[in-house]
């Protein structure tokens, strides 16, 4: 079965015009689907060399005031590819280039933005800055990283990954890995991973456990669950192995995230132990959980999950400003 079915109608695409983007617990099966399809119709024009028109005269305004490398890059690229134009706020602690450092709230300062682009793609070290961004926004917001809280682009090319290497998403289990408990990425995957039929594996030290309020999610959705804090035991069960960094920004204790860093690394031994046509995840930056000799394996499918953001992005900027042609 071909999971992709083509460019969606037009009563499918115009859903999502001028709708925000800021997690995937309000969005149904369906409306996920689209997004797949979409991505794939313009994953397959920028095979063919296509040049594309779709937001020819549309800015988007790329805020990133924690460090990004993907997610910022592949929404520039996507605008790009779309024959549209970027302007972009990209900072660290160490070096603030906008007038956050001045003291002004994040809320005015989306309030001027709008006057200036028609999207926003915005990252945020506080979580639920999302729901700030988009109560201040009169244009679509898609939100790339709220603290510890969601972001939901990097699980839709996750899904749209799965979809590509797995053919599809039921009856998959899934080991997710590392810090649970501080992986916006692992957040928003659930909540995608919620609307299949699929049995999850939580791979996690105690301290860094997924967050009581997705296990009650799931629940409610009657998702299997196991916990463990064995990696040999999840790789021996795991279609998909998603492996995630533990987070040093979010300890406060230094020492207790330096105890905890090297908890699970992935190595030949696990990746032999992997069920047929297993595939290996990582949302990346990856520090030192999956030694490199594991790239060679050909379902570690990391880096080509990371060239997926392109067309998943480019399907987002031109679903909520309206512009798939």
């Amino acid at each position: 079965m071909n999971f992709f079915t083509g460019k969606p109608s037009p009563e499918a695409l115009s859903f999502f015009k001028d709708r925000n983007i800021l997690d995937l617990a309000h969005f149904s099966k369906q409306e996920l689907e689209t997004i797949m399809n979409v991505a794939n119709y313009y994953e397959e024009s920028l095979n063919a060399k296509k040049r594309l028109h779709d937001m020819d005269g549309k800015i988007l305004a790329a805020l990133f005031f924690e460090p990004s490398t993907r997610t910022r890059l592949s929404f520039e690229a996507a605008m790009h590819r779309l024959g549209g134009n970027v302007i972009t706020v990209t900072e660290s602690a160490g070096a603030q280039t906008s007038s956050l450092a001045k003291g002004e709230t994040l809320s005015d300062s989306i309030t001027v933005i709008n006057a200036y682009c028609d999207v926003i793609a915005c990252r945020s070290p506080i979580h639920g800055a999302r729901l700030e961004i988009a109560q201040a926004a009169t244009v679509p917001v898609i939100n790339c990283g709220d603290g510890v809280g969601q972001h939901p682009s990097q699980a839709l090319l996750d899904i749209y990954t799965i979809i590509k290497e797995k053919g599809g998403i039921d009856g998959l289990t899934f080991a997710l890995v590392g810090d649970l408990k501080n992986g916006r990425t692992v957040h928003s995957l659930v909540d995608a991973l919620a609307m299949y039929d699929v049995k999850l594996i939580f791979v996690s030290p105690p301290e860094l456990k997924m967050p009581s309020f997705i296990y009650d999610k799931l629940a409610a959705n009657g998702i299997p669950i196991e916990e463990t804090d064995n990696l040999l035991y999840a790789s021996k069960k795991a279609d998909v192995l998603y492996m995630t960094r533990i987070q040093k920004e979010r300890f406060e204790d230094v020492q207790e995230y330096e105890r905890i860093k090297d908890v699970f690394i992935l190595t030949d031994l696990h990746v032999a132990l992997l069920p047929p046509g297993a595939i290996i995840l990582h949302p990346l930056p990856r520090v030192n959980e999956i030694v490199t000799d594991v790239d060679s394996y050909p379902g570690a499918a990391y880096f080509r999950q990371a060239a997926n953001g392109l067309p998943v992005r480019m399907a987002l900027l031109a679903l909520v400003t309206g512009c798939v042609l």
